[in-house]
């Protein structure tokens, strides 16, 4: 059974060395907290991950709506046990969790099992379990919003869609020199994105049924206006105007800082954040999701500074790509990142390994992170090792 992690963090860009700033937001209305933290690294791209975890009963795997318990039982361990605050989410079957900012994957790593177990040990104090599933696999009984404002505010907007987004993700935030800079990245990004969703896909079953696919989760959020690869925008004021008309259409709630797509720019720090994952069973698949994207993320800081436009494939290319992965994961066809053209699903990754390779030599994570890819490679996705170890009648035990 999978553990889970640590709260929202936020990762900085560099700067001078030495400097560290950090500040609580409280998001006004919302009852969230948002730990914003800034640490210029001199050393490299600072990076750090986000995940969602369902909270199911022990016994059948059904989700319960258990977060505020699991909350307090975390608030109750002894002082010292260190990692920040675990997080409500949409629905209370569900907590978000956060690494702090980490400038190497051996710190992300280290953070990562620690959370998981905390969470895991937090949740069982409330008689509950964590599970790292994009979908809930086992169905229950029809829930409403955590109340806060903002949900509720969400849930007069969106109705039946909040209700049943039961979704867990995993969000790598990557820092970049400012936010110029964060929306130029997102036009190299775009191609990419499927690639790195068809090796996290971690959702084939929703309420008791095998969907017959590997993400079921992107079938889901897809119904929500923005849940998609970004457009191509020119500048962070092309972006921000973007988001404020479409908040003048009604389609995002009238205080909405962002939309929803799969990878935009943090709206109050430096930094690039990617949403495609589903939230993945293993810290290592959490790991790779990480180092790819910073990886990403770097190539394109380095194409963004020698002046190299980015790629513009047809949005509609995009959205095949998308549904593809999320159809197939690695186990059949996809839309090749670069050419367009049908392919394995192993050859869109090999080209997404051959693309980050500088990168990822340049940090000191090739090695680590071919051998993560390999290992997935060999022995599936997230959604395929649900259904090979999976009894029919309770789809959740696979994890």
């Amino acid at each position: 059974m999978p553990r889970a992690s640590v709260p929202v963090i936020l990762v900085a860009a560099a700067g001078p060395a030495g400097v560290r700033t950090e500040r609580v937001d409280r998001t006004a209305g919302a009852g969230v907290v948002v730990w914003m933290v800034a640490i210029p690294v001199p050393r490299g791209v600072t990076v750090g991950v986000e995940e969602e975890f369902l909270l199911v009963d022990a016994v059948d795997g059904t989700p319960v709506g258990g977060c505020d318990d699991v909350l307090a039982a975390d608030r109750a361990r002894p002082e010292g046990g260190g990692g920040r605050e675990f997080q409500r989410e949409l629905l209370p079957t569900m907590v978000e969790t956060a690494t702090d900012v980490c400038t190497d994957l051996t710190g992300l790593r280290t953070e990562l099992a620690a959370a998981r177990a905390r969470l895991d040990r937090a949740a069982r104090k409330a008689g509950l379990r964590p599970l790292a599933s994009g979908t809930a696999p086992m169905a229950a009984p029809a829930r409403t919003v955590t109340p806060t404002p903002h949900y509720r505010q969400m849930a007069r907007l969106y109705g039946r869609l909040t209700d049943e987004t039961e979704t867990c993700g995993c969000h790598v935030h990557v820092g970049v020199p400012d936010r110029e800079t964060a929306v130029a990245v997102l036009g190299h990004l775009r191609p990419w994105l499927p690639v790195l969703l068809a090796l996290s896909a971690n959702s084939p079953y929703h309420r008791g049924a095998d969907t017959g696919h590997a993400s079921w989760r992107t079938l889901v959020l897809a119904r929500w206006p923005t849940h998609q690869i970004p457009p191509r925008f020119t500048s962070a004021a092309h972006y921000d105007r973007t988001v404020a008309a479409l908040r003048g259409t009604g389609v995002l709630p009238a205080r909405a800082a962002n939309a929803y797509w799969l990878a935009r720019p943090s709206h109050h720090l430096p930094t690039v954040e990617v949403r495609v994952a589903d939230v993945t069973p293993s810290v290592d698949e959490a790991v790779l999701q990480a180092g790819l994207t910073r990886a990403l993320v770097t190539s394109a800081l380095d194409a963004v500074s020698r002046g190299r436009p980015a790629p513009d494939p047809p949005d509609h290319m995009l959205a095949a790509a998308l549904w593809t992965a999320a159809r197939h994961g690695l186990r059949g066809p996809a839309v090749h990142p670069v050419t367009g053209a049908r392919v394995p699903a192993a050859d869109a990754v090999r080209a997404l390994l051959t693309r980050v390779r500088p990168a990822l030599e340049a940090s000191g994570d090739a090695r680590e992170v071919t051998a993560l890819v390999e290992a997935v490679l060999a022995h599936g996705t997230g959604a395929e090792r649900q259904r090979r170890r999976a009894d029919p009648a309770t789809p959740w035990t696979a994890l």
